[in-house]
């Protein structure tokens, strides 16, 4: 199976998670993707459900494939959110963030009964940390800001470079405004320790550290699915 293939899989048996009357958090990603694309034909099919898309991105796509869309000021309460993540360790502690929607992602993953990860197998790892940590920041005292996250990072013994995503001339900016620096860290010893030092620095906005928000994950092998935690 390709990499694609992979991801449709784990989707597809997300899907089978969803009935009919649910409100549901829809996430950002390429495996994400597979997910909307397939609730979308179930909706069509006559399925009644309602959406929150977690960015701009998956709002288009949601609204393209006709699944009714709502907002947390309408619907603050989530019965399932089904996204992808970066990397997942066996705890369900996730980084995610690569597609720079990581603060709608986790605001919607909170508000939400139970949260489902759909990724392929390659995205677990024993320890966190090989994929870059995104940062979301203000863009006012960016260098405050980053000072302050690698004083965090020296604190508790990660080493590693922080870049800002895109370039100093044009930097990524994310749907809410700001700004992602992507700290390169290779491993996180403490990502508990780590998460609650970065809600302390003033200029972070979110991390893109879940932890206990996904209450299981689907993770799609070539030898099949595997899950991890209650679904």
């Amino acid at each position: 199976m390709t990499a694609d293939d992979l991801k449709r899989a784990a989707a597809e048996r997300a899907l089978s998670a969803v009935g009919d009357g649910m409100r549901l958090g829809l996430g950002t990603g390429s495996t994400a993707a597979h997910f909307v694309a397939l609730l979308g034909a179930r909706v069509r099919a006559g399925l009644n459900v309602v959406g929150v898309p977690t960015s701009e991105r998956t709002r288009a796509q949601a609204a393209g494939e006709g699944i009714p869309l709502t907002t947390l000021e309408e619907t603050p309460e989530l019965d399932l959110t089904v996204d992808g993540a970066d990397e997942l360790d066996d705890a369900l502690r996730l980084i995610k963030g690569g597609g720079g929607a990581l603060l709608r992602e986790k605001i919607v993953a909170a508000a939400s009964r139970r949260m489902i990860v759909i990724a392929d197998a390659s995205k677990r790892v024993k320890r966190l940390g090989r994929f870059p940590l995104p940062i979301e920041v203000v863009p006012f005292g960016l260098g405050a800001t980053g000072r302050a996250v690698a004083t965090a990072f020296e604190r508790l013994g990660c080493v590693g470079e922080l870049r800002l995503r895109g370039s100093d001339e044009a930097p990524f900016v994310t749907d809410g405004g700001h700004y992602i620096l992507d700290a390169h860290l290779n491993a996180i010893a403490d990502p508990n320790g780590l998460a609650a030092a970065l809600n302390a620095i003033p200029g972070v906005v979110e991390h893109g550290l879940f932890i206990g928000l996904a209450t299981s994950a689907i993770l799609s092998t070539d030898d099949g699915i595997v899950v991890l935690g209650q679904l």
